[in-house]
């Protein structure tokens, strides 16, 4: 990656176009300008997708989905910033599907490198590897990587769109560039004449943008400072579009139910029952599933659900046994992965304590706020889609696939959503759209999944189960050995999305394990791929979210083990290893007050987990009243290298940490005869307002390199609240959802 503040000139190409009688400017870190995405009007170009300044104002492409995370907001800030506008007069745009708005940094991600402890020479190969994800377009808004992949190119677009309109300027006035300034979206001359870039974006068309260093920090006006949301207006009052809100003339209102019995057939179906409910207009075979087509959404589910249906048995384990039977076999085959392999495991130190656990836990569901859905027109030679999505390129090919389309016949909008945790990186809501649709050309339809529907068809959080062995002598850890048995996320929803095969070892299954910050000795981790096959996909934090509860509560019971402050026994291992991630549990021990000794009726404890390239660490605070345990308080320290909006990157760390609480708590999804059992709220709850805890959250700027945070808070919460239950109450879970163990309040 290039040094911050000054980009060489042969990393990066540059270019303009004419928009609607203005000017679009983009820069990409590439060899070759990927070809421009949009398309312009009758005599108007486009040749690059990152900024449009026409009549009607300054436009930012901010091209990842807006999930609630505010990436719009902070990647339109990095245009604004060297752009010299105000982040009150733009407006944003999401991009359309489009090889120039490839994320280069999730795939510069997947090498198997401890992230805390990544040479200079490490990172530019996740950089030069990150390359080949412009190659697939994988246009993909996940693994906290958006601002990562856009904080030195969005930047640098802004900083080249700048200059060419103060070039314009300079042949405009007839005096040099040099003395000429930017502010608040006009070009000022020495004489403080003062030229609008709408009024010079035409001119600035025929000039190449040219090279220049970026702005340091300390010249900031708006990155690093909290940001008023550019979706806080439309979605406070309501304007807000998200999938379920698309609205066409003519459009028509569909539901969907598929066989409840994961992968397995439907042999049949009778349409009367549903066809003779006033306001159905339709009932339409999707080859694996029906759709019925009614006056409104409500009609239609109720309809698919009046309908008798002939479903084929699923072809997975019939019970939660033998899916457990099949992670506990793995877990005595051959290791997939040996990522960390520190000193020697084989022995067991002279006078040394050993120490072993096992650990288990659920698959989950990613219970998105807004459930699938997806509206599509077909019309014989192309085909629209409006959807909330992750992925519009993988959108845009398997739709096109289904109504034997070429891609570029395929128009993808995407919406805001409720919610996508990784889901929305899915595209099969879509596809069942797409098919109901050719069977109804030229009518918009609007294809909603039920929460049961969404429920029990989700690509769910793997489940997974754990071995760990160590060891402690006198006060320390010296041995931990983990094993982790699961099904590969990578090889299921990696596959699913490049249309590749992916092998090899697999560093999803073991991060928040292999590549933890402690100097132990005699330190492995191993990763089993379970032989099984039900529907699994990315879910927030991905395989730390059962590795940071895997990993973190064993160093608890080390700790314990040895007689020793939990906090404490972390942070000596951590402090030669990696002292950024010192600081930050140091941080979280100030915050909270640490002493290690909590009074009768009060429990503490304290999870670290590094993934996505951030450190975390969280204190809970438990209190017991009248028999029923509140979750009272918490505390929240990361560093993510520079920080771009705080109020954002506090959001994100405190909702991760609550998402994380809800599925320690509660989350369990279990399966018989191959059907999910629990399919809605009442079966999979979730932390609410009145039991969530008090927080306090500080951001440290330590790091070298910039992280995301839309991920790392989920990972140390489960442990922190597993071992404040150990310190409240003496027991140790190693089972997760805790309200089956504890009388927690909810």
């Amino acid at each position: 990656m290039s040094r911050i503040g000054k980009i060489p000139r042969r990393s990066f190409l540059v270019g303009s176009a004419a928009i609607a009688g203005g000017v679009a400017f983009g820069v990409y870190k590439i060899k070759e300008t990927p070809p421009n995405p949009l398309t312009p009007a009758q005599g108007q170009t486009a040749l690059t997708p990152y900024i449009l300044i026409d009549q009607s104002g300054i436009r930012i492409i901010t091209p990842r989905a807006e999930m609630g995370q505010g990436v719009h907001t902070t990647l339109a800030a990095l245009v604004a910033e060297e752009l010299d506008v105000d982040m009150a007069d733009i407006t944003t745009l999401h991009g359309p599907p489009g090889k120039a708005y490839a994320n280069v940094a999730v795939l510069g991600s997947s090498l198997p490198f401890k992230e805390y402890a990544k040479s200079d020479f490490q990172h530019g190969l996740s950089d030069a590897v990150g390359q080949v994800g412009k190659l697939l377009s994988l246009q993909i808004t996940g693994g906290s990587t958006s601002v990562v992949d856009g904080y030195e190119r969005m930047r640098a677009a802004g900083a080249s769109a700048r200059e060419a309109l103060k070039l314009a300027a300079a042949e405009k006035l007839g005096i040099p560039a040099a003395r000429l300034k930017t502010k608040a979206g006009h070009v000022i001359a020495p004489d403080g004449a003062r030229l609008s870039y709408l009024a010079l974006a035409p001119a600035a068309a025929g000039i190449a943008p040219p090279q220049v260093a970026l702005r340091p920090k300390s010249e900031w006006k708006q990155l690093g400072k909290s940001i008023p949301r550019v979706d806080m207006l439309e979605k406070s009052t309501g304007r807000a579009t998200f999938g379920l809100d698309v609205r066409l003339p003519g459009m028509k209102f569909a539901a969907l139910r598929a066989n409840p019995h994961l992968d397995g057939d439907m042999r049949g179906f009778d349409p009367a029952q549903a066809r003779a409910m006033p306001g159905v207009e339709g009932v339409y075979d999707l080859g694996n599933a029906i759709a019925v087509v009614a006056r409104n959404s409500w009609l239609a589910m109720q309809a698919a659900q009046a309908m008798d249906v002939d479903w084929g048995p699923s072809p997975h384990p019939q019970t939660m046994a033998q899916i457990d039977a099949a992670l506990d076999a793995a877990l005595e085959g051959r290791a997939n992965s040996t990522l960390r392999n520190d000193g020697d495991v084989g022995n067991l130190p002279a006078g040394a304590t050993e120490i072993t656990a096992e650990y288990r836990l659920p698959y989950l569901a990613h219970a998105t706020m807004e459930p699938m859905n997806a509206t599509a027109l077909y019309e014989r030679d192309k085909l629209t889609i409006w959807a909330g999505n992750q992925s519009p390129v993988i959108v845009q090919r398997k739709c096109a696939k289904i109504a034997g389309l070429d891609p570029e016949s395929v128009t993808v909008h995407t919406t805001y959503m409720g919610g996508g945790f990784g889901r929305r990186g899915e595209v099969d809501y879509a596809q069942a759209a797409t098919r109901l649709a050719i069977q109804m050309p030229g009518t918009p339809v609007q294809l909603m999944w039920s929460r049961e529907e969404d429920m029990t068809h989700d690509f769910y959080r793997p489940g997974a189960v754990a071995r760990f062995r160590g060891a402690v002598k006198d006060g320390k850890a010296v041995m931990l050995d983990g094993q982790i048995a699961a099904q590969s996320a990578s090889v299921q929803a990696g596959g699913r999305m490049t249309g590749l095969p992916v092998s090899g070892p697999d560093k999803v299954l073991v991060e928040g394990a292999f590549d933890q910050p402690y100097s132990i000795p005699n330190y492995r981790i191993r990763g089993y791929v379970a032989d099984l096959d039900l529907p699994i996909g990315f879910w927030r934090s991905v395989g730390a979210s059962f590795n940071g509860f895997f990993h973190d509560t064993f160093i608890d019971e080390l700790a314990h083990a040895a007689g020793r402050d939990p906090l404490e026994f972390r942070l000596e291992m951590m402090r030669a290893e990696n002292p950024d991630s010192a600081a930050v549990l140091e941080t979280v021990r100030d915050m909270s007050g640490w002493t290690g000794k909590t009074p009768r009726g009060v429990g503490r404890g304290v999870g670290y987990t590094w993934s996505f390239g951030t450190p975390v660490a969280e204190v809970i605070e438990l209190r017991d009243e009248d028999g029923e345990i509140r979750i009272a308080r918490a505390w929240i320290a990361a560093d993510v290298g520079v920080l771009l909006d705080p109020s954002i990157a506090q959001a994100q760390l405190e909702g991760g940490m609550l998402y994380g609480l809800s599925a320690a708590v509660h989350g369990k999804i279990t399966f018989e005869n191959g059907a999910a059992e629990q399919q809605n709220f009442p079966d999979y709850d979730a932390i609410r307002i009145h039991n969530a805890p008090k927080t306090e959250t500080r951001i440290l700027q330590r790091k070298p390199h910039i992280s995301g945070v839309g991920e790392p808070g989920t990972p140390p919460s489960m442990p922190a609240l597993a071992n404040a239950l150990f310190d409240l109450t003496g027991t140790r879970a190693r089972t997760l959802p805790l309200i089956d163990q504890f009388p927690l309040l909810i």
